[in-house]
């Protein structure tokens, strides 16, 4: 259980940032070592909650959302979950590690039954864990299970049952300063993992660092959490397709979409005949020329676009006009590798907006 710090009664907590900030400063200049680590983890953890995917995971779990609605800024609503509902914040962040990491190297997903219930205690809970820490060999397992909402590609909430799961992994030694000494202390790190189930489709979707051990999770999930039987049966994957981009393309958009431009930054090409060598073209931030332009000014008639590559990969940035109130206009980079890759997540509205509407007119979604 965290503890809290106690601050000292000069710290005022209304005012301007000249009044707030330097007695708070002061305040934790005086904390102890570990009242002062503590401070700043907290600081920490709010402000990583306080970017677009960190205030799409706080709306995807709570159920105060106007309250949140009524607050300034990110690091208000981010703050306000923290020292509100600090369960439902934890769980913000266990959203915000699975959604990070989907479609990434930490994921698979597997067709299941849908229409089953996800059990929060009991037997089932208590056999589920057995089984973790019987299969992983280990003392200790939690697991902690919430209901959350996904936005989708297809523009509707998809409503998913997330299951956090943390075991003790094998032991090992780190280093550290004992008593202003360097030596080395013996720990064991905790490993995580996320799984979603979502009725409607039956979709099992799993989060987890080593590769080997994602299919047994989902495995031990729908046998004891789920009671139905698992066949290992994987979903289908988004496939992408690139090689129009050999020759310049415009991205054609739609006015209502406040897209003010799209540039192509990086093509990674690959030689037909051979898979051991890649060719990489650039545009930094303030190039005046586009990347077609560019290679063709630079490479004239050996520009690697005219003919004998394909394109492996593409990194594009959108630009989106300035909304009232916000400095500058918000821009949305997005890189796809082939065949699968795109580092796009379906969470914001930007987001969803180009995976659902604008891969598809821009050719890049071959297979959904």
């Amino acid at each position: 259980m965290s503890i809290k710090a106690v601050l000292p009664a000069d710290v005022v907590w209304e005012g301007a940032a000249n009044e707030v900030v330097p007695p708070l400063l002061r305040a934790v200049d005086a904390m102890d070592d570990a009242e002062r680590l503590r401070v700043m983890n907290d600081a920490d953890r709010v402000g990583a909650m306080a970017d677009e995917p960190g205030q799409a995971a706080l709306y995807s779990i709570t159920a105060s959302a106007e309250a949140l609605d009524s607050l300034e800024n990110g690091h208000a609503r981010a703050l306000w979950m923290f020292l509100k509902d600090p369960a439902g914040f934890g769980h913000a962040e266990e959203v915000r590690y699975a959604d990070d990491r989907r479609y990434g190297r930490m994921w698979d997903g597997f067709e299941c039954l849908p229409g089953l219930t996800v059990p929060r205690d009991g037997d089932p809970y208590t056999a589920f864990k057995a089984a973790i820490a019987t299969h992983f060999d280990t003392k200790h397992v939690e697991v902690e299970i919430c209901d959350r909402s996904r936005p989708s590609l297809e523009g509707e909430h998809a409503e998913l049952i997330q299951v956090a799961i943390y075991r003790e992994g094998r032991a090992g030694d780190r280093r550290a300063f004992v008593n202003g000494k360097l030596d080395r202390l013996p720990f064991r790190p905790v490993v995580e993992a996320a799984i979603t189930y979502e009725p409607a489709s039956g979709t099992i979707e799993v989060v987890a660092q080593a590769r080997e051990t994602r299919e047994d999770l989902v495995r031990l999930f729908a046998e004891h959490m789920l009671g139905a039987p698992f066949q290992g049966d994987r979903i289908p994957i988004r496939q992408y397709s690139l090689d129009h981009l050999l020759q310049p393309f415009d991205f054609p958009h739609d006015v209502e979409d406040n897209i003010e431009s799209v540039k192509v930054t990086l093509l990674r090409l690959m030689p037909y005949e051979t898979q051991g060598e890649r060719v990489t073209l650039e545009c930094m931030r303030g190039a005046e020329r586009s990347i077609w332009q560019m290679a063709e000014a630079r490479f004239g008639e050996s520009d690697p676009l005219a003919g004998g590559y394909k394109v492996t990969q593409v990194r594009f940035t959108i630009k989106f006009h300035a909304t009232p109130g916000v400095r500058g206009g918000r821009t949305l980079p997005v890189t796809i590798s082939m065949p699968k890759g795109c580092d796009l997540k379906d969470r914001t509205d930007r987001e969803r907006l180009v995976g659902e509407k604008y891969l598809k007119r821009w050719r890049m979604l071959r297979d959904v």
